[in-house]
């Protein structure tokens, strides 16, 4: 059975011009262990926990960010499907903007460091094909509706 883990693509806008794509960041973390991978926060679920609010969890126990903090994006929910540490594994991401701009980040011992990237720095950092490829999907889904 396959590793179940669920999290948050947080972004945040640049306040104008909103109609600019280049104004949405996404958040990166960098793993402090392994090979030191870029990834959004994200976490095994624990029992009794439904996916959205494991994917909650772990972004405040990773980031400080809070579930009152976020504005979760209806109508994006991005299933992955890859191998890590030899075993199947599936992650759950649904988009979710900061409601502050310069809302504080408190990184949790798991992560050494974070970025606030545009999406071609994103991806770049993202190595792995999947996770670019759900930061595009993301950035093409807010880009068609409206802020």
């Amino acid at each position: 059975m396959a590793l179940r883990a669920c999290g948050l693509i947080i972004f945040r806008r640049h306040l104008i011009p909103k109609m600019d794509n280049s104004t949405i960041e996404f958040l990166l973390l960098q793993a402090s262990d392994g090979i030191h991978h870029w990834t959004p926060p994200k976490g095994h679920v624990d029992p009794g926990e439904n996916d959205l609010e494991t994917a909650l969890r772990e972004t405040r126990e990773e980031t400080g960010i809070e579930a009152s903090q976020l504005t979760i994006i209806e109508g994006f929910r991005r299933e992955l499907n890859y191998v890590a540490r030899q075993k199947p594994k599936t992650v759950i991401y649904w988009l979710a903007e900061v409601k502050y701009y310069n809302v504080e980040i408190r990184l949790s011992q798991e992560h050494q460091a974070y970025r606030w990237l545009g999406l071609e720095e994103a991806c770049q950092l993202a190595q792995f094909k999947e996770m670019k490829a759900t930061l595009q999907e993301g950035h093409q889904f807010l880009c068609s509706t409206p802020a």
